[in-house]
């Protein structure tokens, strides 16, 4: 009898661990956050552009590689894109971010605006934190004309400075995402996406045209 009660009560454990083995697995809550994160520029609700949405990727118009004649850049301050031409037409075009306040031309030093005018890239090199970048010659004189007539008419301090070293340039590693949010982070310089800075040093060289305006 004992052997028995001993078996029954063996038979009876092996039952129900199947039973728990074969039961299914404790569902995991997902954590996902379908709300993107939007980044917009802390300038004023007249110069700041509040648009959501991935951008799309740069446009070719022609493949790449195939410029010819001499390449000039206008970068348009509106429509947050810069565009490429050779002597056949447009070739290619790039989102863009700029400085704090984008649709505003630069003032002075610290403003972190972006100059408006005509401007030559002075020279092209690796960044450590912005991939390449393609340092402009700015002021020009008609940089130095326009903060000379404001500096008279009391638009801008008596002591402040004209500013320099702006140019165009990538983002950080990762941070691709401040183009696609059309996030204006810089101190007054042209951000692109890395990829794209990368593309366009393949057409700029020193001395290319780069207009910059609204």
């Amino acid at each position: 009898m004992k052997l028995f009660t001993s078996v029954l009560l063996l038979f009876t454990v092996l039952i129900m661990a199947c039973s728990t083995n074969s039961s299914p697995a404790a569902s995991v809550p997902e954590t996902t956050n379908a709300t993107p994160v939007v980044y917009k520029s802390t300038a004023s609700s007249t110069t700041n552009v509040d648009k959501t949405g991935i951008r799309p990727m740069q446009k070719y118009y022609r493949p790449a590689g195939t410029a010819t004649g001499t390449v000039r850049i206008i970068i348009d301050k509106s429509d947050f894109e810069l565009r490429v031409y050779d002597s056949k037409g447009l070739l290619a075009a790039y989102p863009v971010v700029f400085g704090l306040k984008p649709l505003e031309d630069k003032f002075m030093q610290g403003d972190r605006k972006t100059p408006e005018g005509s401007f030559k890239i002075t020279y092209a090199k690796e960044h450590q934190l912005w991939r390449k970048m393609l340092m402009l010659d700015y002021p020009t004189t008609e940089s130095m004309i326009k903060y000379k007539l404001r500096k008279k008419n009391g638009l801008i301090p008596a002591n402040a400075n004209v500013g320099n070293g702006i140019g165009i340039h990538g983002v950080e590693r990762g941070n691709d995402y401040f183009i696609d949010r059309y996030y204006n982070w810089t101190n007054g310089c042209i951000s692109l996406k890395n990829t794209h800075i990368d593309d366009l040093a393949r057409y700029a060289q020193t001395g290319t045209i780069v207009t910059i305006q609204k």
